[in-house]
C-alpha cells in the first residue's frame, strides 16, 4: 500500500475546519490593520534562494532542474519571493506596502513534532516605511495575530544595533561566528572565538548583553549607538499599547540581511521545537536587483500553533441528521435546504438506511436529528430530537431553525 512522503500529513475533515478557524483569525487581524494579501509560485529559480541565504541552504531545499534545464526550488520560504514580486510587480506602487500571505513551504530536513517537510506559514511583509513606527506596528500586529490564535506564548523583542556595535572592529565572518554563538547561546564557542582572535575583552560585555532585560542597562553596556532614539520609540509605542513581551538582546538572528528590530516567540507546551514566530527589519530587495527599501516583516509557523492548541480547536459547529422515511425524503429535501440557506450544516441520509438506523447513525456525528416521516409530510411540521439531551419538539420549520440556532449560540 502507497504511504504518504516522509514528513508531510494528511489532514481530515475535523482537522481541516481546525486549521481553517485558525487561519481565518489570523485574515481577519491582518484585515484590521490594512494588510491584503498576495501570492507568489510554490517553485521558483534556485538562485532566489542561495542569493539570500547562501549554497548552504541548497542541502535543505527540494531542487530541480525542469525540462529547460532552469535550475529550480520548492521555496523553503516566503519572504524572498515576496520581495521579487515587490521587484517584479510594484516598485513604483505608494509606500509603503502592507501585504500579507498563507502558503506552504518545502524543506528537507529530518522530521519530527512540530518540525515537517511540507509545513505551512501565515506571513507578513511592510515594505517602504523605515521608522520606528513601522516597527512597532509590525510587532503589535504579530502579537495580535498569535493572541486571536488562542496559543500561550512569550513574545521577545531585541534590536541588532548594541550587538553589532559590540563587535563592530571585528571582520564580518567572524561577527557572523560571534553572533551565532549569541544566538544559541553558545558561550564556551563564544569564548573560543574571542580567544583565536585575542579579543576576550568582549566575553563579558556580549553575556552582560545577553543576560540583560533593561533597556538602559543594555545602551550602558553597548554604548553610543545611532539608533538609540528610534529604539527607544519603538519600546514606547509597544509599552503604550500594552503589549507584552519581553526584552531580549541576545536575538542575534544569523542572516545577515536583518538590519535593527527582530523578535520571535515562543509557544509555553512545545518541548525543543518551540518557536512558533520570527520576525525583524530588513533590506533585502537590492540583493534581487531592486531598490534598497527598508522593509520589516515575520512569519508565523502556523503547524506549531496547531500542535501548541491541541484538541482545543475541536469542531463547533452545529450539525442537523436529517432523517426521513421513504414518505419523507421530498419534503426531507425541502427542509434541509431550508435549514442549509440559515447557515446550519445540514447531512441527509444517502444510503437508503432504516429510520432507526439513520437515527443511531445522527447520533454519532450530529447535535440535532430532524425526522420527517410520513406524518410529519402531511402536516407541514417536523420532529426535532436534541441528540445530546433527548428532548424531542414537534414544530413548524421557521420554529425549528430559530430553536437550532439558539442552541448553537449557547
Amino acid at each position: 500500500m502507497l504511504q504518504k512522503p516522509r514528513g508531510t500529513r494528511d489532514f481530515l475533515p475535523d482537522e481541516m475546519e481546525a486549521r481553517r478557524a485558525v487561519e481565518g483569525r489570523l485574515r481577519e487581524v491582518a484585515r484590521r490593520y490594512g494588510y491584503r494579501e498576495v501570492c507568489t509560485p510554490e517553485f521558483e529559480d534556485l538562485e532566489l534562494f542561495t542569493m539570500r541565504s547562501g549554497e548552504g541552504i541548497i542541502e535543505e531545499m527540494y531542487v530541480f532542474e525542469d525540462k529547460g534545464g532552469r535550475k529550480m526550488a520548492l521555496r523553503p520560504e516566503i519572504t524572498a519571493a515576496v520581495i521579487r514580486m515587490y521587484i517584479n510587480e510594484s516598485k513604483v506602487a505608494p509606500k509603503p506596502l502592507r501585504w500579507c500571505y498563507y502558503a506552504d513551504c518545502f524543506r528537507y530536513e529530518r522530521p519530527q513534532k512540530g518540525r515537517y517537510r511540507q509545513f505551512w506559514q501565515f506571513g507578513v511583509e511592510l515594505i517602504g516605511a523605515d521608522t520606528a513606527a513601522a516597527d512597532a506596528e509590525t510587532i503589535m500586529l504579530a502579537s495580535d495575530m498569535l493572541n486571536a490564535t488562542g496559543v500561550t506564548y512569550d513574545l521577545k523583542v531585541g534590536h541588532l544595533s548594541f550587538m553589532k556595535n559590540l563587535v563592530r572592529d571585528l571582520e564580518p565572518p567572524m561577527q557572523r561566528r560571534v553572533r551565532a554563538h549569541l544566538d544559541k547561546k553558545d558561550f564556551d564557542g563564544l569564548n573560543a572565538t574571542l580567544e583565536s582572535l585575542d579579543r576576550t575583552e568582549l566575553a563579558a560585555s556580549l553575556t552582560a548583553l545577553v543576560n540583560t532585560r533593561d533597556l538602559e542597562e543594555a545602551f550602558e553596556i553597548a554604548g553610543t549607538i545611532p539608533e538609540k532614539e528610534r529604539v527607544e520609540q519603538t519600546i514606547g509605542s509597544l509599552d503604550a499599547a500594552g503589549i507584552k513581551y519581553s526584552l531580549n538582546f541576545g536575538i542575534a538572528r544569523g542572516l545577515d540581511y536583518y538590519t535593527g528590530i527582530v523578535f520571535e516567540a515562543f509557544a509555553q507546551n512545545l518541548g525543543a521545537e518551540n518557536q512558533i514566530l520570527g520576525g525583524g527589519a530588513y533590506r533585502l530587495a537590492h540583493l534581487f536587483g531592486g531598490d534598497d527599501v527598508a522593509s520589516c516583516g515575520f512569519a508565523i509557523g502556523f503547524d506549531r500553533v496547531m500542535v501548541s492548541l491541541g484538541d482545543t480547536q475541536a469542531r463547533k459547529d452545529t450539525v442537523i441528521g436529517l432523517v426521513c422515511t421513504s414518505e419523507g425524503r421530498k419534503r426531507a429535501v425541502e427542509v434541509g435546504r431550508a435549514f442549509r440557506d440559515a447557515g446550519i450544516r445540514t447531512e441527509m441520509d444517502l444510503m437508503e438506511r432504516g429510520l432507526g438506523a439513520q437515527l443511531q447513525h445522527a447520533a454519532k456525528s450530529a447535535d440535532f436529528a430532524v425526522v420527517i416521516g410520513q406524518r410529519e409530510a402531511e402536516s407541514g411540521e417536523i420532529t426535532l430530537k436534541n441528540l445530546k439531551t433527548g428532548e424531542q419538539k414537534t414544530l413548524g420549520l421557521r420554529e425549528a431553525i430559530a430553536e437550532v440556532e439558539a442552541r448553537g449560540s449557547c
